[in-house]
């Protein structure tokens, strides 16, 4: 009986079988969540940019309500310009990498090595 169990390998084809299925799930779904990460984080960026590019300029000019006796109540004239923020990325071109993803290495240092503390 021992002798046929230790002959026996149906089982063993069924179990590497598995594990390489296994295996070849494993790593496209972590290719796939890592496609599913950039592209959230890719339609983020646009929503941020599609935001950051809305005019939020205004003007309107002085009213008054003059009557016989003189002016009764006016307002003064404003006017405010949107201009682009330090901050505010420009628009995507072809070519280089999606907002919002950043390819590079960044120094934890400033440049000489020093630290200000």
């Amino acid at each position: 009986m021992l002798r046929n169990l230790w002959k026996d390998e149906a089982g063993f084809i069924i179990s590497t079988e598995l594990v390489l299925v296994a295996t070849i799930v494993v790593i496209g779904m972590v290719v796939g969540l890592c496609l599913v990460r950039n592209q959230v984080v890719q339609e983020l960026a646009d929503v941020a940019l599609a935001i950051g590019s809305i005019s939020q300029s205004y003007c309107f000019s002085g009213i008054a309500c003059v009557k016989q006796g003189g002016t009764i109540a006016w307002t003064d004239s404003s006017c405010y310009i949107d201009l682009v923020d330090f901050c505010q990325s420009p628009p995507q071109t072809p070519g280089n990498p999606p907002a919002g993803i950043q390819i590079g290495f960044v120094s934890q240092t400033p440049y000489g090595g020093e630290r200000p503390w």
